[in-house]
């Protein structure tokens, strides 16, 4: 039985449990080989949040570097065996911390979508790792040993996804593109659609990809990759 209202694990005021701040971030990003001072310069601004592990700052699209927040359509268990929307909760999280705040990012590069991969700061403490910490998001450990630290403190409070069942959010899309990928022309599960709000495309994990329809005679198509879809003038569905 799905929770009506899912659970928000409850929010820092003003980030009050000390995350990682921008000294230690330094030393961290120095024995994790990246480049000091940090590869990109400083982007800081009110963000628009995407779900649990993205924002914009004045139309730049960042994914927080080392976490891997539930997407928006997935859904994890609490210890009782009740269904929870954890993707939306951790984009509320999310929301909820950073609203009407000023975001500061450093960028540590960039994802192979052209996206800036950043750790973000309120008030000078690490927001990727408060999301961490407060069981909205995994660590990212295939790309980032940073918050496995916090991860075990999450797990071991049984907070947020650490409630009950969750699967990460890696294999959840995984799942979805195989799924997806069989019933696609070519295995190309990507749907590049056309609307009011011009060329978008959905990926196979987002909630409203079933109700996409394309038509290939408005010119709408399927995408084999991101990059692709991208590279054609297609942008990103939003995620809520």
């Amino acid at each position: 039985m799905e929770s009506p209202t899912p659970r928000i694990s409850p929010p820092y005021i003003r980030l009050g449990r000390a995350c990682s701040l921008a000294s230690a971030l330094i030393f961290t990003l120095q024995s994790e080989g990246y480049a000091a001072p940090l590869v990109g310069t400083e982007l800081a601004g009110r963000p628009l949040v995407v779900d649990g592990d993205t924002i914009e700052i004045a139309g730049q699209r960042i994914r927080l570097e080392g976490i891997d927040a539930p997407e928006s359509a997935q859904t994890c268990q609490t210890e009782g065996g009740a269904t929870t929307a954890c993707g939306r909760v951790a984009t509320r999280a999310l929301a909820q911390i950073t609203d009407n705040q000023i975001v500061a990012c450093q960028s540590v590069g960039t994802d192979k979508y052209g996206r800036m991969l950043g750790i973000c700061f309120l008030d000078g403490e690490d927001i990727n790792c408060y999301m961490v910490e407060s069981g909205n998001a995994w660590a990212f450990v295939k790309y980032s040993q940073r918050y496995v630290v916090q991860e075990a403190k999450a797990r071991a409070a049984k907070i947020g996804i650490w409630q009950g069942a969750a699967q990460p959010a890696w294999e959840f899309r995984h799942a979805g593109w195989q799924v997806a990928e069989a019933g696609a022309p070519e295995g190309c599960a990507i749907k590049g659609n056309i609307s009011k709000n011009g060329r978008i495309y959905h990926m196979p994990w987002q909630v409203w990809y079933a109700n996409v329809k394309i038509d290939p005679d408005r010119g709408e198509r399927w995408f084999c990759s991101e990059a692709e879809a991208i590279g054609a003038g297609w942008r990103p569905a939003s995620k809520n």
